[in-house]
Formats: structure tokens, sequence, C-alpha cells
């Protein structure tokens, strides 16, 4: 009996938990879920479809959604829904090692500033502000018309365009870090420059990159979107998003369904991790801890 009404008891409590972060952090759990679905299917896109991306079909050519095409197939017979899953691989692999790379060399840039700044720090700064002073999409657009079309170049265009915005973040969290007692404390104690900066600097500023670094996700895959919509990153026949969405606008009006999926499957991933940046920084800033 009291082992019944502990196991009741213990449910309820764990129901109740369940309920209040669902209600405060919904959209982000949907958001990590959706994303979470998006991974699996394009990491195991072998094992979802049984069409070929690239072959050809020109006798179901511009059939709409059926059992056998759930997504229908575009001009030249391809089924949509096996482009769609195999097309999400070349968007999500350069925006996330973009965003890790950016991330890194930015910690760099940031942290070499801030921690022994003089006349680095003024050098480092006024570059970040010769590139901040584009904006990120025309510096991306700039470096591949410059570097030329490919995938590795696209890559290439985001990181540069993402590096003064991480480097800029850490700076300003760095220099207040530098001031604080307990930093000063250890270098009175001898603690050589890397042991303060690894073991009382970097853990401190880890809730501040992971924010912008999830809000910067969503913007990658955007701009990763819009490089290859303009033909910049790859090249037919891969399956890709952006190229998707840029072959079917010519036929909007004929075969609506050939540019809707990529396009809506492009919004719904953006739209996710920004939610799931939101739970971020609900969860992570101090300020906003105690509101909701």
């Amino acid at each position: 009996m009291v082992s019944s009404r502990q196991s009741t008891n213990v449910g309820t409590v764990s129901f109740g938990r369940v309920r209040r972060i669902w209600k405060k952090y919904d959209l982000a759990i949907v958001g990590g879920v959706f994303v979470m679905l998006i991974l699996f299917c394009t990491i195991f896109a072998p094992l979802l479809t049984p069409y070929d991306p690239t072959v050809n079909d020109i006798k179901v050519r511009l059939q709409g959604p059926s059992l056998l095409h759930p997504f229908g197939t575009d001009q030249f017979g391809r089924d949509l829904l096996a482009r769609v899953l195999y097309g999400g691989r070349p968007i999500l692999l350069v925006s996330f090692l973009s965003v890790a790379t950016a991330l890194a060399l930015g910690i760099a840039v940031g942290m070499s500033a801030a921690y022994w700044g003089g006349w680095l720090d003024s050098l480092l700064m006024r570059l970040m502000d010769v590139l901040l002073s584009f904006p990120s999409v025309l510096l991306a657009i700039l470096i591949v018309a410059a570097l030329g079309p490919g995938l590795s170049n696209v890559m290439v265009a985001i990181t540069v365009s993402m590096i003064p915005i991480f480097s800029r973040l850490v700076r300003s969290v760095v220099v207040t870090l530098v001031n604080e007692d307990y930093v000063a404390a250890a270098k009175a104690l001898g603690a050589v420059n890397a042991r303060v900066i690894i073991r009382h600097i970097f853990p401190n500023m880890i809730p501040a990159i992971i924010i912008q670094a999830s809000a910067l996700l969503a913007v990658a895959i955007g701009t990763a979107t819009a490089l290859n919509f303009l033909g910049l990153g790859v090249e037919p026949p891969t399956p890709d998003w952006g190229l998707m969405v840029s072959d079917g606008q010519k036929l909007i009006f004929d075969a609506p369904h050939v540019p809707l999926f990529p396009g809506l499957v492009i919004t719904l991933t953006v739209l996710s991790v920004n939610y799931i940046g939101d739970g971020l920084r609900d969860r992570l800033d101090p300020r906003l801890r105690g509101q909701g």
C-alpha cells in the first residue's frame, strides 16, 4: 500500500515536472524534435526511400504527390521525397561545419584581443570591424564569387562572415571576466595564462557562445541555401534544398509541388533552430531564468 502511494506520488511529481518544462520550453522542444528528425532523415536517407535522387525517369515527370511518390516528381521525373532527404546533407553539413569553425576562430581572436589587449586588440578588432561593415550574406557572396562555386568555398564564405560576430561577443565577455577577483587571485597565485584561460575564463563564457552559436546556425542554413539557390554552391544533379527551389521556381504555376516541399522544409528547419536558440537563451541567460 505504501509503495503504491509512493509510486503514485512519484508519477504525479514527474508528470508535474514534465508539464512545467513543456509549458516553459514547448516551442524549443518541438524545434529540437524536428531538427533531430531532419538529421535522422538526411543521415539515413538510403534506408527511407528506394529511389536514387539523381536518376531521371521522363515517363513520370511532373507527377503530383501519390503513394509511389509522396512529394511528387520534378521536371526530370526524379522523386522529390528522395531529393529532399538527400538534399539536406550539403546544407546541414556546411552549416554545422561553418558555425563550428567560425566559433573556434572567433574564440581565438576575441580571447587574444581581450586578454592581451594593447596593439593586438586594436589590430584584431579593426580587422573585425572591416568584415562587419559588410552584410553577412553579401560578404559570403563576394567570397564565393572570388573563390569560385563549390561546397567547400560556400563553407569558407559563411565561416569568414561569422568570425567577426563570435570574436566581438567573446571579446566583450572576456574583457569583463579578466577584471574579476577570482582571475586576479589566480594570477597572483602564479597561474600561467593558459591555466587562467582554460580554468577560469572559458567556462564562464560558454553560455553566451552557445546562445550565439544556436542563433547563427539558423543564419548559416539560410545563407547556405541562398548561395545554392544562386548557383554558387553545389552543382546539378546533386540534390540540394536551395537548388531545388531555384529549379522549381519556373514551375510554380504548372507544378507548385516542385518548389513547395523543399521550401517548406527549409522554412521549418530554420524556424526550429531559432526556437532551440530561444529555449537555450531562456535557460542559460541568468537575466531570463526567473521569468515565465
